[in-house]
Parts: C-alpha cells; structure tokens; sequence
C-alpha cells in the first residue's frame, strides 16, 4: 500500500482530552477519530488492526465447535422486560413511528435466548453460537478514548447445554480459547475471578491486560498464589489495636464528630477499632445497614451480589425515619431492620454510632449487642494480605478485554427455553455467556507497546502491515524494487512514497509503530544496503537489499 493514497492523517500535538496513552497515541498515528463523545470512528489502519483482532477470534471460536451467526441490534423491549433487565440504566431505549419500545442491545442474551426456543430435544445439544455485532451503551462518561465508549464491537458467544457437566465443558473451552487469542494477540493477561454483575449466573473470569490506563484494577498476590478484579478480591486486613473490653457498650458525646478520622482522633483509638454504618436501599426496597471496619470502604459490587438485587443509598430521610439519627450517628445497636456486616467485624469490640446524634457507643460487640449476617463486603486495598498465602497484595490497573460467565438458567428460564431430556421431563437449557472487545484488544495493544515516540510496536499478529519501507527523496526507484521484493515474499508492505522531508516520515513510522521499517536512503546508491529497525527495542542493522526480505521475514517471526 502506497502511503500517498492512504488516509493516514498523523498528529504532532497530543489531543487535548486525551488521558490514556493509548487515546493518545491511536489519535496522533491517525488510526481512529472522535465523532462526539464516546463515538469512535477506525479510519483505514485502526480498522486493518481491528479486524485482525476480529480473524483471530474468529478462528479460535471456529475451532472449539463455534458457528457463526448475526443478530440485530435492535431488539424488542419486551424481551428486557421478561428478564428483568428493561430498568439497566446505560440501556439505550428507543420506540418506533407507532410508540412501540425497543432497545439498542448492550449485549444479547435476550436475543440468542429468544433463537434457542427452536431447541426441542437433548439431542440438539450441545451447541455453541456467536456473533460480532455493534453495541450500543449509554455510557455517562465516556473516556479514554476506546476503553469506555457508547458504540463498540463485540463478539459474543453463547453456549446451550443439558446439564452442569457440559455448560462446565462448554465454560472451559472458551476459557481455553479465550488464552490462545490472546497469546495470538501478543497480550499480557492475567485471567482472575470476577463480579458478574447485571449479567449474572453463578461464575464469571475476567481477563485483564495490565496497563497504564483502564477501568479494572488487577489484585494480584506477590508469590503468585492469587489473582481477581478489585470488584471480587478479597484481601486480610491488619489486626485493629483495640482498647480495653467492656461488660456492655458505654455511650459517649461526639458532637460535631461526622468522620471516622474525626472519631478516631476523638476518642484516642484507632481507625480499625470502629465501625462504618452505610444504610442502603436494596431493589426491593428494604433499607439494610451495610457495616464495614472503620478504615475500610464498602464494596457495593459486593454487597449486591451478597443480596441479590441493584442498591442504592439511603437519603438522609430515609436514614431519620429508621434511626432516628444524623447518618454520622447511626449504628447496629438498637437497629429493627437487617445488618449485613463485613467478616472483620465477627470478633472484636467496636465503637459505633448510637443512633442518637451527637453520641456513639464504646465496646459494641456482636453477638452480645446486636445480630448480623456476614459476608466479605469491604474492598481490599493496599496494605492487605493475601487470602491465600499471607503475603502482600499487589494493585495494576488494567483493561478489560474478555469476560466469560456461567449464566445456568437466569435468562432461559424467563424466557422459556426448555428442552425435553431422555427421562421425558422437560427441563431449562443451561447456558453461558462468553464476551470479547476487539477494540478494547486495539487499546491494551497500545497501551503494552509503546514509548516516548510512538507505538512501538504492534504485535505481529495485529500490525495493519508487516512492514514499513521509508523512501528518502530521490531514490523512489529503488524504493520500489525493495517494496516489490518484500511483497513477493508475501509480507504486507507500506510504502511510504509522500513528498515530505525525511525528518517527517520517521516521526510518522514511530508513530505508527510497524514491527518493522526498512530505510532506503542515499548510501543504498552507494552499498546495495538498507537500514532495518526493528521497532520494539529500536536495534537497527545494514542488511544487503538481496537479503532483506529474508531478514525481515525472520525478524517478523
């Protein structure tokens, strides 16, 4: 491809809203745009790597038993409706001239569910289907240039069995897959366990790509015996100092005390000896105080997978009506309704609010003072051990790029999918659920190969070409014999044959970040040679213009 007909318009500046190295650098090397936000265009090369991306998933789904289909976008209301998920708020909704309600699909699990009905008999099953197809999501704020967009390509696949024995079969083959697409794509990732979310089912892995940039936090254990998205992780907490015992909880005065630095300070104890109250409102509409140790932060992906529903803060009337107290007063002590508290909370002595403003209460004890339901629900952080081993836990920011899930029967059952079993009793399809973001593969590319010039470089696999062949002025003939050359050993060339000084065109290849670029300059009319760089590293050596095909070849391998 000449560089002269190709749209490739590169950048000198950072775009001025870019926070992510890859943003940053897919903008400058002209292979994506904004339209508005959260609205991306791939202009010819971003779509060259994107659609590489797309071929290796496509072929890894092929050879687990995958068949490939294609679904709507949009996709009747009423199918959101029967499972529940019409209220998610970043569904995008729509109606029809006639006011008839549809959606914009995030994802399809309604709609494959809808084509699995057509399953009548356990001698149909298994099966295993997916799609590439656009999805559209509400997204509040858009950022990050690919890693949260309103508008992106997926692969979905979704696999439909008899029973728990082959949805696990079905599960581990993806998870399979799901490893050598990545390895494919020359991606570092770490496969963790997961929150499932507004998607459900009774087990999710992620698949995360350390990164400078991203919406995940990857926890991993220093010995290496524990990895999980922060959402799920669970770490050990340091032991609190805590002060003497007593027989019963003692009530003091903290006016004005509305933090718990401010209590802790107040009282002379330490942060880890209280208790943070968090009342919340769960889908059903019962207030449940959430308690978690007082240096900790409540996980809400958590607590909501602990009580099955979507939750929201108590307002501070709500919190007046079941207390009878300012929040930065209220405690389990006295409480009529449910206390879900975190495992640090089991053993110990703790200060908590005494539902009375101003006051707090000394020595509140489980088990003696109040009943609780426990469950992990704080979020690990800095400092914890692992759950496993002991050891320090270590926090990376990473991106999302595949999440798999077992889905059981959450969405065939709604929906009545149902197959009729050899004991003649007819039972719910199993199904799980397995997703991939070709553009967020683009992304995590960029942002684990990259320097201070440009992307450096693509993976092999997902380079838009092999190889750059860099054309000084003057000696576009010999350009093209070595451009011809290296295409008849059948690798991708760009050529670029532009008008610009030289200065100019190596900016643009740094940019741009090829494997590798060939360099025609003037002493090739001297020597018969090319300068090769291979760009990750930047090593660089003369190679004779018989032998460059074959250098570049073996380069590439």
């Amino acid at each position: 491809m000449r560089a002269s007909q190709l749209f490739i318009p590169t950048l000198r500046e950072d775009p001025g809203d870019a926070d992510a190295v890859s943003h940053r650098l897919l903008v400058r090397g002209g292979f994506i745009r904004q339209v508005s936000a959260g609205l991306w265009t791939y202009l010819p090369l971003g779509w060259r790597v994107h659609e590489k991306a797309v071929q290796i998933i496509r072929e890894e789904q092929n050879a687990i038993g995958g068949q490939e289909m294609f679904m709507p976008v949009v996709t009747p209301a009423e199918l959101w409706q029967q499972t529940g998920r019409y209220s998610i708020p970043e569904l995008w909704k729509i109606e029809d001239r006639m006011g008839r309600p549809f959606v914009l699909a995030l994802t399809h699990e309604e709609t494959v569910t809808f084509h699995a009905r057509e399953i009548r008999s356990y001698r149909e099953l298994p099966q295993m289907l997916y799609h590439f197809q656009t999805k559209v999501r509400d997204e509040p704020r858009p950022r990050g240039g690919l890693l949260r967009v309103r508008e992106f390509v997926m692969k979905d696949a979704y696999s439909f069995d008899r029973d728990e024995e082959g949805l696990e079969r079905s599960f581990r083959l993806q998870e399979q897959a799901y490893h050598k697409i990545f390895d494919r794509c020359g991606l570092e990732v770490v496969e963790v366990e997961a929150e499932s979310g507004m998607m459900g089912g009774s087990e999710s892995m992620d698949f995360l790509a350390p990164s400078e940039s991203g919406e995940n936090t990857l926890v991993t254990c220093e010995n290496g015996d524990y990895a999980a998205d922060l959402e799920i992780a669970r770490g050990v907490p340091r032991p609190p100092e805590f002060p003497g015992r007593l027989d019963q909880p003692e009530e003091v005065e903290t006016p004005g005390v509305t933090t718990i630095e401010g209590l802790a300070g107040s009282l002379g104890i330490d942060e880890a000896a209280t208790s943070k109250a968090m009342p919340v409102v769960s889908g059903e509409g019962s207030l449940v105080l959430a308690l978690v140790r007082g240096d900790d932060r409540l996980d809400e992906a958590k607590l909501a997978a602990v009580l099955g529903s979507s939750l929201r803060p108590a307002t501070e009337q709500e919190i007046q009506q079941a207390f009878k107290a300012d929040p930065g007063s209220i405690g389990p002590v006295g409480f009529g309704g449910e206390v879900l508290a975190d495992e640090t909370l089991r053993e110990g002595q703790f200060v908590a609010g005494a539902n009375r403003t101003g006051r707090h209460l000394r020595g509140v004890e489980h088990g003696r003072d109040y009943e609780a339901r426990f469950a992990d629900i704080r979020q690990a952080r800095e400092g914890d051990g692992c759950p496993k081993c002991g050891v320090g836990l270590r926090f990376q920011t990473a991106i999302e790029v595949g999440h798999i899930f077992k889905l059981g029967t959450d969405y065939s059952a709604p929906l009545g999918a149902r197959f009729l079993d050899e004991d003649g009793q007819e039972k719910p399809i199993l199904m799980g659920s397995y997703g991939i973001g070709p553009g967020r593969i683009v992304a995590a590319a960029v942002e684990q190969n990259h320097d201070e010039a440009g992307i450096a470089a693509w993976p092999v696999n997902l380079a838009p070409y092999d190889v750059h062949v860099v054309v000084l002025p003057g000696l576009e003939e010999q350009g093209e014999a070595v451009a011809e050359s290296l295409e008849e050993a059948g690798l991708d060339v760009l050529l670029d044959d532009r008008d610009q000084r030289a200065g100019e065109k190596f900016a643009d290849a740094d940019l741009i970040g090829l494997p590798v670029r060939v360099t025609v300059g003037k002493k090739t009319l001297e020597d018969g040679a090319v300068d090769v760089l291979l760009r990750a590293g930047r090593s660089e050596e003369r190679i004779e213009v018989a032998k460059v095909a074959a250098r570049v070849k073996e380069l590439l391998e």
